[in-house]
């Protein structure tokens, strides 16, 4: 069902903040949700200005400042039945009437719901200022700030329940860049020191204190330059024009800093502040407003990676810590230069609070906040289902940055590749099923085509004369020490699975891989049915089904029924009314074994074997599957029978991946449409459907990150998660293709209800 939402805001091209704000989340849903909601727009004309010529999406005007514009605007919404939701960004200043009395008074003629975001949260209000906030959130459906601090003081000052109070942090975008020296000479920066501020100028920016303060900078750094980016406020403007810009610019004069300031007297483009974030060295926010509640390009700076000096604040005291940033004292001139000098001469220091407010903010992306809203709009309309995002398009770029031309690396730092981390035999495997995953579902390229050569060339260079295989190599080609201390049984598995799979798509691998990869396979035969750990097990029984799809094999169908038959022996010893499980304990890569049970089934017709699986993958679905999410085993603290604690975090992208396939195996042996709405549903995981309702995939770079911990998500993007996406993501290509299930009652096409297109 698509939901119409109206957005009442100021909007551009009126340049303000919460315009800029609104543009940016409404763009984020539109990206993320398109085809699923319908966005409009009522912008909020100027006070004494006319409404300027405005965006396709703004379909209503409103006067806020015309006590009747608003109830006729009320009238005029509630007579449009295409309308579900209103979305109110609130600020005192863009509402007449005494603390915007007038937007009460529209609101209370509303018949629609809607929900309201507070930009700022007096903390010292008066009785008339409580009053009309307070009114104003119990008519509301949901109040929403960006700061704890505001949703605290909603609770104890304006007395606002806190249930109805949602925090969701101000939207960011996050800007890669590689060279950034490369990006300061484009902008004629070239071995600059460059510190940095950004906003419409006001006097209540303290920009002189930053001024003052480059005074004493310069005679330690005389290389350091100071951006002033922004022109003066509109409305400032109006009243007073460039009253207070000639004052800082004589000021400029009077320091004899004019080679040291430089002023940016326009109103950027976003492409435009993000490169100019990018190049920043130190970013000083110098507000003198201590209640200031937040701040768009406070928080846009920290997700550039800028490390931050900044008066303390509501939003910098709740964000800025030691790891990314220095709090000052607000007009202290004399603190921001001692703190400047003291992070231009620590290069290093810079670089690692760049990290730390990159990481601090990589979870209020404009994507997370997005479905932080749609979270929030599913409540309020009381779905039992939360809407998804889009799928996403399988990019490929994270696969071919973590890819040398030896193979696949083992690890990440955040997203760049660590070639210190050397080469698992495991990766490359889980490459390769990926990468014929995409020849099958989508298509092959030659670019394709060298990532399997990659990947089959360390199967082989990981195989001894026995036909065993060595899991860990090191950077310089080297066998690590690891593959004496850990046991390879399951890596060997995994790589039968990844032969057996790469055959079975023998109609798309190029001729010599297809031999090479034969020639591979055919040595494993010898030791296969000698394997005694059930995941290895489980793995080799994958790969010797998909091989029997490209050659029939008497001795493949008996190393089956050898496995399957073990894998049921471990069945039996542990199975009971209470727990339907091959051992004492769930792991990891728990989904493999019902699945190769299934497929054991359908080479030997052994009816208990399908028996098994079938109560085996319900079990496991009952143990991850939480109020309409997976929550999948943590590796933590695994999930043991006798004390089934369940620590939080420690969720990784392969346990998502796994049970999709085993799902995927089953829909296609059963054609039950259950298993695929829990394909779908398991997916989910990845685009936000998770305990702690963020993106696991990245689409900034379109890897995955390493897992969800109990209150964040590991930042790093390592191989195996970043493959185990993909393959997921694939699984979705199969799943669109069953979007519409013959019903067996009336055969007629019935679609299943679901949120992706």
């Amino acid at each position: 069902m698509t939901r119409t939402l109206l957005f009442v805001t100021s909007y551009p091209p009126r340049e303000c903040g919460i315009a800029t704000f609104a543009q940016d989340l409404i763009n984020a849903l539109r990206k993320s949700f398109e085809g699923k909601l319908e966005i409009q727009v009522c912008a909020l004309q100027e006070a004494g200005k006319p409404i300027a010529p405005h965006q396709p999406e703004v379909t209503y005007t409103l006067n806020p400042f015309d006590i009747d514009d608003c109830i006729a605007f009320a009238q005029r919404v509630n007579g449009n039945n295409k309308i579900d939701l209103i979305c109110i960004e609130h600020e005192f200043g863009l509402w007449g009437g005494d603390y915007g009395h007038n937007l009460l008074g529209m609101l209370s003629m509303l018949d629609k719901p809607f929900i309201v975001r507070f930009h700022t949260v007096l903390p010292f209000a008066d009785p008339k200022c409580i009053k009309v906030v307070s009114l104003i959130s119990a008519l509301a459906a949901k109040v929403m700030v960006m700061t704890n601090s505001s949703a605290k003081l909603l609770e104890e000052v304006y007395h606002v329940p806190t249930s109805k109070i949602v925090h969701i942090p101000h939207g960011t975008h996050a800007h890669i860049v590689d060279d950034p020296e490369g990006l300061k000479q484009q902008y004629d920066l070239q071995n600059k020191l460059v510190l940095s501020t950004f906003g419409l100028l006001s006097e209540n920016k303290g920009i002189e204190t930053g001024i003052k303060a480059m005074k004493e900078i310069v005679q330690h750094y005389p290389n350091a330059i100071y951006l002033i980016l922004g022109k003066t406020h509109p409305v400032v403007f109006t009243h007073q024009g460039e009253k207070y810009r000639n004052y800082l610019e004589q000021l400029v004069v009077e320091y004899k800093l004019e080679n040291n300031v430089r002023f940016v007297n326009n109103y950027l483009s976003l492409n435009t502040l993000l490169d100019y974030l990018a190049l920043t060295d130190i970013y000083l926010f110098t507000s003198k407003d201590p209640h200031q509640a937040v701040s768009g390009t406070f928080v846009y700076a920290m997700s550039a990676g800028c490390a931050i000096i900044s008066t303390s604040f509501v939003q910098a005291n709740e964000m800025l810590d030691s790891d990314c940033g220095r709090l000052i004292d607000f007009n202290n001139d004399q603190q921001l230069a001692t703190e400047a000098i003291q992070l231009l001469g620590d290069p290093e220091l810079r670089g690692r609070m760049s990290t730390a407010a990159i990481e601090k903010t990589r979870s209020s992306i404009w994507e997370n906040v997005a479905i932080a809203h749609m979270s929030i709009i599913s409540q309020v309309f009381e779905e039992d289902k939360p809407l998804l995002p889009n799928l996403p398009a399988p990019y490929l770029d994270h696969i071919d940055r973590m890819t040398t031309e030896f193979g696949m690396l083992q690890f990440s730092k955040y997203e760049v590749p660590d070639p210190e981390s050397g080469y698992t035999l495991d990766d490359n495997a889980r490459a390769l099923i990926t990468m014929c995953m995409y020849m099958k579902e989508l298509q092959p390229t030659s670019f394709i085509y060298s990532l399997c050569r990659k990947y089959i060339n360390v199967i082989e260079y990981c195989q001894k004369p026995s036909g065993k295989f060595l899991n860990y190599v090191n950077v310089d080609g080297t066998f690590s020490e690891m593959n004496e201390e850990v046991n390879l049984e399951d890596a060997n598995g995994r790589a039968v699975w990844a032969l057996g799979y790469a055959l079975y798509t023998f109609n798309k691998l190029p001729f010599d891989l297809l031999q090479q990869v034969n020639a591979i396979f055919r040595l494993c035969l010898k030791w296969i049915e000698h394997l005694k750990s059930p995941r290895a097990m489980a793995f080799a029984i994958k790969g010797l089904f998909y091989y029997r799809q490209y050659r029939k094999s008497e001795i493949a169908e008996d190393i089956v029924k050898t496995l399957a038959y073990r894998l049921q022996q471990c069945y039996d010893r542990e199975a009971d009314d209470a727990w339907k499980w091959y051992e004492p304990y769930l792991t990891y890569g728990n989904a493999v074994l019902p699945e190769a049970m299934m497929m054991a089934w359908s080479i030997t017709g052994e009816e208990a074997y399908r028996r098994t699986a079938e109560e085996s993958l319900a079990f496991l679905w009952e143990k991850t599957y939480n109020h309409n999410h997976m929550k999948v085993i943590s590796n933590k603290s695994w999930y043991h029978r006798k004390e089934a604690k369940v620590a939080e975090g420690g969720e990784q992208p392969i346990e998502v991946a796994y049970t999709m396939l085993a799902l995927h195996t089953f829909y296609n042996f059963t054609k039950n449409r259950s298993y695929l709405e829990r394909l779908r549903l398991a997916f989910s995981w990845f685009l936000g459907n998770n305990h702690l309702k963020q993106l696991v995939y990245n689409p900034l770079t379109y890897g995955c990150f390493d897992g969800l911990e109990r209150n964040n998500v590991n930042q790093n993007q390592g191989a195996e998660s970043t493959v185990c996406y993909l393959m997921s993501r694939l699984l979705m290509e199969e799943w669109n293709k069953h979007k519409y299930v013959t019903s067996r009652q009336d055969n007629s096409m019935e679609p299943i209800r679901i949120g992706f297109n």
